[in-house]
């Protein structure tokens, strides 16, 4: 079985063109993600043929668990579907768990993708919030929660996929992001577990992240998790739009007006390609 490995500011996948192959997803997700004894990704994309749109996105995380939106996966995606020529022109569709999303070749080798509108109520991200003694509907802002002893306050949205992110005064270079990054994760609150984001705000154009992924730990990038950070900023009126999210993987640009689609953009390039034998 072909492979293609991709990575979009070093948030890096496995892709597999499965229109033609049958195969126990999860199983091979966690086999081929690990980084001692498989390929080593963050995440295996399988491309499908679209049922809604040009082409269809499945995403599984190393843990085996499949995600329902992932932006950096999704511009790897689009770089190897524009390369081997099975996308029309310099805009298509891509159908995902979280719907369809639409893509634009930009120059110089970046892509844009847009994720879709982000949702603020708690049933829909889904987090479990009570205020004065019962359930609240109101966005969930500055939110304060308690994990390992330490006390944060968390912004919450959902971008297709929840997440949850938390501003801080010190550097995020010295978050322990190892050890509350599952404890948040897996807190209570989140019904269905959560993606982790720490932040601090450099300037109304700049902010500086680390993110710990549902599923797969901290990565160099998260596509989705820049995007909840620039939304939950600018609705706590930190920066202005558009606003470049520094990861250590590389730099994400997001474009968001407040009440539409949020747009992404970065680069994403192929590193190798191989065969599986597994």
């Amino acid at each position: 079985m072909n492979f293609v490995k991709l990575q979009a500011t070093g948030n890096d996948f496995v892709l597999i063109d499965a229109r033609r192959i049958r195969r126990d997803w999860p199983a091979l997700a966690r086999a081929m993600c690990e980084r001692h004894f498989g390929v080593g990704a963050d995440g295996l994309l399988l491309l499908l043929s679209g049922r809604k749109a040009d082409l269809r996105l499945r995403m599984f995380n190393p843990d085996g668990s499949e995600a329902e939106a992932c932006g950096n996966g999704l511009r790897c995606f689009a770089r190897y579907a524009a390369d081997a020529g099975l996308a029309r022109g310099d805009r298509f569709t891509v159908e995902t768990m979280a719907g369809t999303r639409s893509v634009r070749m930009r120059p110089r080798r970046r892509i844009q993708v847009a994720m879709g509108t982000p949702t603020f109520d708690p049933a829909g991200i889904p987090v479990i919030v009570k205020r004065g003694g019962r359930l609240d509907k109101a966005p969930v802002l500055d939110y304060p929660m308690t994990v390992g002893g330490r006390r944060l306050r968390v912004n919450c949205v959902s971008m297709g996929n929840p997440h949850a992110v938390c501003f801080l005064e010190a550097p995020v270079a010295g978050f322990p992001l190892s050890e509350v990054g599952p404890g948040v994760e897996h807190h209570r609150m989140f019904p269905n577990r959560v993606n982790f984001e720490v932040a601090n705000v450099l300037s109304r154009k700049e902010i500086r992240a680390r993110v710990w992924e549902r599923g797969a730990g901290e990565t160099l990038s998260c596509g989705t998790g820049a995007c909840a950070i620039a939304v939950a900023s600018r609705l706590k009126g930190l920066t202005d739009s558009p606003v470049d999210i520094v990861l250590p993987g590389g730099r994400l640009t997001i474009d968001w007006d407040g009440t539409g689609e949020v747009l992404l953009s970065g680069p994403a390039e192929a590193v190798f390609q191989g065969e599986w034998k597994g």
